[in-house]
């Protein structure tokens, strides 16, 4: 009976043992990162929300937000993406090949900037994530 007993507990301790793989599942879709190196030149390809208004441009990916140096390129950008936009404060979605570097210890801003030295694509942004709330109007 004692061993009929111990087999028994032994088996169930076996079977209820969980076997855990931690296994990802790939989907179809694997998510790009928004920022990644291309090519040997030095530049970097960036996804992300493109603002600009009132000598201040900046390109949000993700929760990070880096400064845009104004210059040809990026005035060429903000003109791309006028028939995107309905009020002037509206960002567009910008895919981009810049180059980052951190700013200059005697300029006001954030702490890295993107000089854009190639327009991959501009496209409106996504009606959901552009809601604005207006009181007063």
């Amino acid at each position: 009976m004692k061993n009929i007993f111990i087999l028994l507990l032994a088996f169930s301790i076996f079977t209820s043992c969980k076997n855990d793989t931690n296994t990802v599942e790939k989907t179809a879709e694997t998510p790009v990162s928004p920022i990644e190196p291309t090519k040997n030149d030095g530049l970097t390809l960036i996804a992300g929300e493109f603002l600009y208004f009132a000598d201040a441009a900046v390109l949000q990916v993700g929760s990070s937000v880096y400064g845009v140096i104004i210059d040809d390129k990026m005035h060429e950008l903000y003109n791309m993406g006028k028939e995107f936009r309905k009020e002037p404060t509206d960002g567009i979605a910008v895919k981009i090949r810049g180059k980052i570097s951190p700013k200059p210890a005697d300029v006001e801003g954030w702490d890295y900037r993107i000089e854009i030295k190639e327009i991959v694509s501009v496209e409106a942004l996504d009606p959901k994530a552009n809601e604005v709330i207006k009181i007063g109007q």
